[in-house]
């Protein structure tokens, strides 16, 4: 009991500090709102020559899992950047940009997270217990989690306080964390417990292919650093103090998150706004540099209007403030990366008017907020329930903000939205793993985006289809409501979708989520004869000859769907087919005075997980049909170099 209280107390004493600062939160919103497994207390001190943090930590641990727990994993993240770490072995293995250069590191150059202390109150200084684990490979030279085992457990119910210091090193910025120049984004670099989840701790290496998990709690965070820098974190800030030697130490406070960023650069401008929501005005903090001034309003008009379309759609940002960091050029890897209230988004030195390059990254890591932030599934295992729901969220919203054919491009007469670059990443290695699979174990970095991202999303917008669009938004808005501070599962998602539309989806999920099944339909034929064409006196005449028109459809792939097919004749009518796909392939055939002029399935253009678009479609004018073809594709295809090509500017 001693512990408990002792770890109540400091909890106490974290939120009466607090508590005549800013609110952590929106002004409608009284918390707490999550189980606050955990209470960090961190204060560290920045020497940005050496690019390194050394800090404490004080880190109290309330045991809600109902049992008795006597061995505690952590994450260290920043030791990923080591030659012989899982991170660096899957990033070199499957060729990821992430590790370009890392055959030129030098050993100063490595991150690292060494822990040089490590005690619990009222058991001990415990450093030498420390083992580094590799529970997810083996690999004996990955330092990425160690765990500690305590002399007594700790029972249900009650608090355990560890007393951690320990020394971060950050690399030069790489996979959404480090420095560049003056620059640091301070990005996974605290020693992190593990989550009780499913009976058993989850405390997964740090892989190449996969994010974070982390239990919901408050965070008190530190920062001493030269006074001429600027500083932004997640929370609020909650005081900064002259220390008259030339350092200042601004201090941060947090509600209802699981992780905690922060950035510092002597070059930051801040610029702020305001976004008025459901629950009371949000502060918007953009911090970028003077030579990106004619990008400041991209950025706060995307994050504003993304918010709204948040708050009426899914529902509300709790917290009084979003950061939003713009990072210096030259430093890409630091980039389009999220955090709980805080997310770096990107830009270029220029970037043409029509290119919606800011608004798709900045959507993109906001919305990381909802499924991510807020709904906090575990991105080692079910990577696709946040990036994948996130992805889906960006085409809905990029739509609504600038058109469905021209989200992401419209200039110089090209056009391309974003439902088409999720498509296209999707097909990019559409069959080698299932959603269902732990995402850590996907075949390679291309399947797991290609999976997690791109096929979610597409599969999302298929499913309107047959659900329809508002019923599937109203399904989201439940989910996010539901599941908001909690760490749902892949069952909880399909289960709540299913909930909502009214119906049983199973056969949907086994193929679209716990399978691989590739989607492909064709029009195999269309085309029309005369009834008497045995009639040698028959002369063809538009109107008033009868024609048997045969159209046959054909179900390529081994995904089922239900699909619609519009058969058009030359007299001008027109007549829609609904076929459940069950079978391979469907006849239809007609007997009236006019021939077939073109067949389409899927005219409306909802089925995006077809395979192949260029075989939904017959002309019976072959030299037209050809041309209209190479036509589209063509279009397509510069208008995706386009967007390419404005990406690398």
């Amino acid at each position: 009991m001693k512990h408990r209280l002792l770890g109540w107390l400091c909890v106490l004493t974290m939120l009466s500090s607090a508590a005549f600062a800013q609110s952590p939160f929106a002004p409608k919103v009284s918390g707490p709102l999550s189980k606050r497994v955990v209470a960090y207390q961190i204060d560290a001190k920045y020497d940005p020559p050496s690019h390194s943090v050394e800090a404490t930590e004080t880190l109290t641990y309330h045991n809600l899992t109902g049992q008795a727990l006597d061995t505690f994993p952590f994450h260290l993240y920043l030791n990923a950047f080591q030659p012989q770490s899982t991170w660096i072995h899957e990033a070199h293995r499957d060729g990821n940009f992430r590790s370009s250069n890392l055959g030129h590191w030098k050993p100063e150059d490595y991150g690292s997270n060494t822990v040089t202390s490590f005690a619990v109150e009222g058991m001990g200084d415990l450093t030498n217990q420390m083992r580094f684990v590799s529970p997810d490979d083996g690999n004996p030279n990955d330092r990425t989690v160690f765990q500690v085992k305590l002399p007594r457990p700790v029972a249900p119910g009650q608090d355990v306080v560890f007393h951690i210091k320990f020394k971060a090193v950050f690399p030069e910025v790489i996979a959404r964390t480090g420095y560049k120049r003056t620059f640091l984004l301070a990005g996974q670099w605290f020693p992190k417990v593990g989550v009780w989840w499913h009976g058993q701790w989850n405390c997964h290496q740090f892989h190449a292919l996969t994010e974070f998990f982390a239990d919901f709690g408050t965070f008190d965070v530190k920062v001493t650093l030269p006074k001429d820098y600027v500083i932004g974190a997640s929370g609020v800030q909650v005081s900064d103090q002259d220390n008259g030697n030339g350092t200042k130490t601004v201090a941060f406070h947090a509600e209802d998150i699981h992780d905690f960023a922060w950035t510092a650069d002597p070059n930051f401008k801040v610029i702020n706004e305001t976004f008025n929501g459901s629950v009371g005005p949000v502060k918007i903090r953009l911090l970028s540099y003077d030579s990106h001034q004619r990008q400041w309003q991209p950025y706060i008009y995307c994050v504003t209007n993304t918010m709204k379309r948040f708050d009426d759609w899914y529902g509300p940002y709790p917290y009084a403030q979003i950061t939003v960091v713009d990072p210096p050029h030259g430093a890409l890897e630091a980039g389009g990366m999220e955090y709980p209230t805080f997310i770096t988004g990107d830009s270029a030195w220029y970037i043409p008017p029509g290119v919606h390059f800011i608004d798709l990254v900045t959507e993109h890591e906001f919305g990381h907020q909802y499924w991510y932030g807020m709904v906090a599934t575990n991105e080692f295992e079910n990577a696709w329930l946040d990036e994948g729901i996130n992805s889906y969220t960006e085409v809905k919203v990029l739509d609504n903000m600038y058109g469905e054919n021209t989200s992401v491009l419209d200039w110089l007469g090209g056009q391309l939205g974003e439902r088409e670059i999720q498509r296209m990443q999707y097909l990019g290695a559409p069959d080698f793993d299932p959603l269902s699979r732990p995402s850590y174990l996907d075949m390679s970095m291309g399947s797991y985006g290609a999976i997690s991202y791109g096929k979610t999303a597409s599969m999302l917008i298929t499913l309107e289809k047959v659900v329809g669009e508002e019923t599937l938004r109203n399904a989201l808005h439940v989910y996010f409501m539901r599941y908001r501070f909690t760490h749902p599962t892949t069952e909880d998602f399909v289960n709540t979708v299913s909930e909502v539309a009214g119906q049983d989806l199973s056969w949907y999920w086994n193929q679209a989520v716990y399978g691989t099944q590739m989607m492909d339909y064709e029009v195999q034929r269309a085309d029309s004869t005369p009834v008497k064409w045995w009639d040698e006196n028959l002369k063809e005449k538009k109107g008033e000859t009868e024609y048997e028109t045969q159209v046959l459809l054909h179900r390529k792939g081994d995904f089922v769907f239900p699909v619609d097919a519009v058969v058009k004749f030359d007299d001008g009518s027109t007549t829609r087919e609904h076929w459940d796909g069950k079978e391979r392939w469907v006849r239809y055939v007609y007997r009236k005075k006019a021939q077939v002029e073109s067949v389409a399935i899927d005219p409306d253009y909802q089925i995006t997980m077809d395979d192949n678009y260029l075989n939904n479609s017959r002309v019976t004018d072959e030299h037209n049909s050809a041309t209209h073809k190479l036509a589209t594709y063509w279009t397509f295809v510069t208008q995706f170099l386009a967007q390419m090509l404005s990406w690398l500017a």
